[in-house]
């Protein structure tokens, strides 16, 4: 959502990401991927707690935002903040849609659309591969 200061983004080189992520999560993360419908178990994610960004360890969602799109992937309907996320123009695969990434690291995330329920009407549909969670103590 807001444009975060370039030099408090976390720059790694692409051999760096390599070597600390698993093949799918560079894939998706680092090479703006796509993770199978209905692959990750954080689909069913239903404890109180935060997504992470698996690159950086930032909070993106909470699990009180999180809703069952029918879509095969996490869906929620905000971020934690408008500082957590970054929305991207994405023109590939002949479309024209808003990429979500990283605020902190720009991590490829997943996308937003306009047809989510209220309070927002937002629905981002994130990568669960391009997050962690961490379940509220």
């Amino acid at each position: 959502m807001a444009d975060q200061d370039t030099h408090d983004k976390i720059r790694k080189s692409d051999a760096q990401w390599k070597a600390e992520l698993t093949p799918e999560q560079y894939r998706v993360a680092r090479k703006h991927g796509t993770e199978r419908a209905f692959t990750s178990p954080l689909n069913d994610e239903k404890r109180d707690g935060t997504f992470t960004c698996v690159c950086c360890g930032e909070p993106l969602f909470r699990t009180d935002a999180k809703f069952e799109s029918g879509t095969g992937w996490p869906s929620f309907t905000a971020p934690v903040s408008d500082e957590a996320v970054e929305d991207h123009e994405d023109r590939s695969l002949f479309m024209r849609r808003v990429e979500t990434r990283c605020a902190k690291c720009d991590a490829h995330l997943g996308h937003v659309f306009p047809d989510g329920p209220q309070p927002t009407g937002l629905r981002y549909c994130m990568n669960g591969v391009a997050l962690d969670f961490k379940p509220d103590e």
